[in-house]
This record gives C-alpha cells, sequence and structure tokens, in this order.
C-alpha cells in the first residue's frame, strides 16, 4: 500500500462515483479528531486513513485547524442549508418547525453514512464538553443566527414583538427534543429498540416531535394570557 508524499501538488481526484480527496479527508479526519481530539490526531495519520498525500491539508484547508474547523462547520452548515426557510411568516407553524427538526433528526439507519453520522455526533460531542475556539467560532457563525431565526418564529408565534429568555428556554427544549435521537440513539436501542427500528421510524417519530412542540408552544401561550384572580369566598371575613 502507498504512503502519502511530501509533494506539493495533492493526489490526482477519483472519478465521478467516488468521493473526493477534500472529501475523504474531512470523513477521516472526523474519526480521527472524535477519538483522539485536536492535539492528538496527527495529519499523516488523517492523510494515509485518506489515502491523499501530505500536502493536500494544507491545499484544500490551509492547516491542521482549518481542516478541524471544517469537520465541525460541515454537517452543521448542511443542516442550517436543509432548514429551507423555516422561519417564514408565512408558513404555518407546524410546516416551519417540521422544516426545523428534519435536518437535526438524521436517524440515518445504517452503512456508511450511519458510521459518518455517529463520528460526527463524537466530535460535537467532545466540544461540547471542552469547546475550543474553532468550535465557539462555528457556533457564533452558524449556529447562533439558526438560534436566532428559532427564536424570533416563536416568540411571532406568542404574539411578542421580541423574543425574552423564556423564548430562549423553549428553544432550547425544542432543539434538546431532536437532538436526543441523535446523542441518544444508542441508549434508545437499549431500552425500546421498536421505537427507531419500526418501519417509517423517522417519519413517524417527526410527526410526534411536531406534536409535541405544538403542545409546547400552547403551554408558553397560555401561560401568557392574563389570569382573572381567584374569587373571594364569600364568608372570607366573616
Amino acid at each position: 500500500m502507498s504512503t502519502p508524499t511530501d509533494s506539493p501538488v495533492p493526489c490526482a481526484l477519483p472519478g465521478p462515483s467516488g468521493p473526493t480527496a477534500r472529501e475523504r479527508l474531512v470523513r477521516h479526519a472526523t474519526g480521527i479528531f472524535a477519538a483522539k481530539g485536536f492535539a492528538a490526531a496527527g495529519t499523516r495519520e488523517i492523510c494515509e486513513a485518506a489515502g491523499v498525500n501530505i500536502a493536500s491539508i494544507r491545499y484544500y484547508f490551509g492547516d491542521k485547524e482549518g481542516l478541524y474547523r471544517e469537520t465541525l462547520l460541515g454537517p452543521i452548515a448542511e443542516a442550517i442549508t436543509a432548514f429551507g426557510g423555516f422561519d417564514d411568516p408565512g408558513l404555518p407553524f407546524e410546516d416551519g418547525i417540521r422544516r426545523f427538526f428534519a435536518p437535526i433528526l438524521g436517524m440515518t439507519s445504517d452503512g456508511e453514512d450511519a458510521a459518518s453520522e455517529t463520528q460526527v455526533m463524537k466530535l460535537h460531542l467532545r466540544e461540547m464538553l471542552e469547546p475550543s475556539g474553532a468550535f465557539r467560532e462555528v457556533v457564533e457563525q452558524t449556529i447562533a443566527p439558526a438560534h436566532r431565526a428559532l427564536v424570533g418564529l416563536l416568540a411571532r408565534h406568542c404574539a411578542l414583538a421580541e423574543p425574552d429568555d423564556d423564548i430562549h428556554q423553549l428553544a432550547f427544549a425544542l432543539v434538546a427534543m431532536a437532538h436526543d435521537y441523535c446523542l441518544s440513539r444508542e441508549m434508545m436501542r437499549l431500552l425500546a429498540p421498536g421505537v427507531l427500528d419500526r418501519p417509517r421510524a423517522r417519519e413517524r417519530t417527526l410527526d410526534r416531535l411536531v406534536g409535541f412542540a405544538r403542545a409546547l408552544l400552547d403551554h408558553e401561550r397560555a401561560r401568557r394570557l392574563p389570569h382573572d384572580p381567584e374569587p373571594t369566598p364569600a364568608n372570607a371575613d366573616r
């Protein structure tokens, strides 16, 4: 098996049916970074796993940090693109929140895509425990704007001019519901395998999450309504 060289020219890209050198770098780097962390992961190890020469990281990403940033940014950017204008004021709440939930839910069943999803989750869990400067940058660039769009949608459906802390908390709760089907997937399979392995599991889960979101929104709207004071008993002062 050939090993990467120090040639300044990246290896040739494969045909249209296979992943490009850049895609292979990101995929293999994600797994290695997830297992070892940024500091312990070696660029030569990554290039060997991806089957590219050592110059490819500099060519495509500038340096190791640029490659790491891409492993964090890529999946998040794809999900946000897939949201597809979920906060459009013309959409009913159920349609908008469905658009929001669907890319987060994931739930790839098997094969290479499922393995890739698992590595992405491991990498993000590592960052949540020990956030790096790159992760903070990714959050500011991508997650923060999406969060602002979500709280704007929730505030609008609660007839508020601006979101308050309770609306932010509602947004966190909605995101957590969907994220748990990624982060706790293996535990769910141990506790109740039929939930994830039944026919049309993803569509059925998405339908229920939309219903749960509607219930949480209705609860938030109801708690903001003015309440009549409790009637005073007629003999209270006697």
